[in-house]
């Protein structure tokens, strides 16, 4: 389950993430709460802090994996890494200080969610670099497990040292945490990395071919389109838990820390679940359209929980679909690509998966003020649902598809392009092109 782990590359990367992701998180509660005071409670506020941090990822994403692609991964992430250092810094001095604005919030946000656009792909990109295609699966896992963990320690650590010290000293506390992830990357042995093939351009735009690739795999494009509608109007917690702790239920931060963390709660279960489940198999399409039908269902019937205590609680079982939707298409698109597509691909997912969330958190600030602070949870759940709904019913009558569906295995690649069929285990009509031994090249031979 944990086999990964005996690689030291990533060793030394899982223990930054420790660390830095709870940072994060003290940082994401700091800055949702400080929006939210200097704004004087408002949703609309909140919403397009969220707006302007997400904006950059549908701007910039693709080209940010295709950057993953042609750039030294571990190089590229130390520079992310250190501007993201730099920007927690600002706004914890700012705020310290007692000089900051809501403007000055707002740029900030923006120059986050720049560095973010560029982070993620890369880093989603430099797992398999990492542990090796054999590791793939557990990896993402347990990355999904530390992620979780965060949430639970880190909203809960914020939201009662706000009450105490003031959001300002959440912000400092995270950009030192960041460190930990620039000094293991810093540690690392570049010679130990399983760097995929060179990347050479057919001829054409490199955004293109990745596109082209996508556009093969008719599973992989029903994948990126339900996590678009999910992530945009399900996956709401960023904007919509504020406005429900403090416009709901009339809690102050320490509130809304815990709500972060019941919902976290349920995350981290779902996520230790998939470490099992990813340590047995590839994960299937079925399981994708069943959590996101759960998810869907459970969201909206969290909206409609009487009390704060109910609705804490409801957001456990919710958390534990939510991290089953993501973790099991992370895992199928991740396992899905080749070596040398595989940043440009992961750009593309992470468009689809943080690119509506400008739409997203305007919305919900939207539907906070018209309709009230519980209409984002129904109102996601019942578009979640049906996304799973719609996806099922077009899958069930696509002609060689079925509801029991394969697990990706990759297709083939002819002179830098996908080719046109998709390729699935157990299909004996298509040809399945095993993958050849995996051995770590030196640096010099990356792109």
């Amino acid at each position: 389950m944990f086999s990964s782990l005996r690689v030291r590359n990533y060793r030394l990367y899982f223990s930054g993430q420790v660390v830095s992701t709870i940072g994060t998180w003290m940082q994401r509660i700091a800055q949702d709460w400080l929006v939210f005071e200097l704004s004087g409670n408002s949703p609309i506020a909140l919403g397009i802090a969220v707006a302007l941090q997400f904006l950059p990822t549908a701007l910039l994403s693709l080209w940010a994996g295709v950057l993953a692609d042609r750039m030294d991964k571990r190089r590229l992430l130390t520079a992310i890494q250190s501007g993201m250092a730099v920007q927690a810094l600002v706004l914890g001095l700012l705020t310290v200080s007692g000089l900051v604005t809501i403007w000055q919030v707002y740029v900030l946000c923006a120059v986050l969610g720049t560095l973010s656009a560029l982070d993620v792909p890369a880093r989603q990109s430099f797992v398999e670099e990492m542990v090796g295609r054999r590791h793939l699966g557990p990896s993402v896992a347990l990355n999904g497990a530390v992620f979780n963990m965060a949430r639970i320690v880190g909203p809960a650590l914020a939201g009662f040292a706000i009450t105490w010290v003031g959001t300002g000293w959440m912000f400092l506390a995270n950009a030192a945490s960041t460190l930990a992830v620039i000094a293991g990357l810093l540690m690392m042995d570049p010679d130990k990395l399983f760097r995929g093939p060179k990347v050479v351009s057919a001829g054409g735009s490199p955004l293109r071919e990745g596109l082209a690739y996508v556009r093969a795999r008719p599973d992989l494009v029903t994948v990126m389109a339900v996590v678009f509608f999910v992530s945009t109007f399900g996956i709401t917690f960023f904007a919509s838990l504020a406005v429900v702790a403090g416009n709901v239920f009339g809690t102050q931060a320490d509130g809304y820390g815990l709500l972060s963390t019941l919902l976290a709660v349920g995350t981290f279960a779902g996520s230790v679940m998939a470490i099992r489940r990813n340590t047995k198999g590839r994960p299937r399409l079925r399981v994708l359209l069943t959590a996101t039908f759960g998810l869907g269902a459970l969201e909206f019937i969290a909206a409609f929980m009487p009390t704060y205590l109910s609705f804490g609680i409801a957001l456990i079982p919710l958390g534990f679909a939510t991290m089953t939707f993501m973790n099991t298409a992370n895992t199928m698109v991740q396992t899905a690509v080749s070596p040398e597509m595989r940043g440009r691909v992961m750009g593309l997912y992470v468009l689809m998966l943080l690119g509506g969330n400008p739409l997203g958190g305007l919305m919900v600030g939207w539907m906070a003020e018209t309709f009230g602070g519980r209409s984002p949870f129904y109102i996601g759940g019942v578009i979640s649902a049906l996304a799973a709904v719609v996806c099922a019913v077009v899958l069930l009558r696509r002609g060689g598809m079925t509801w029991r569906a394969r697990p990706f295995t990759g297709f083939r690649i002819l002179r830098g392009r996908p080719s046109p069929t998709p390729t699935c285990a157990g299909d004996a009509s298509r040809r399945v092109v095993s993958p050849k031994p995996e051995r770590a090249l030196p640096s010099r031979q990356a792109s």
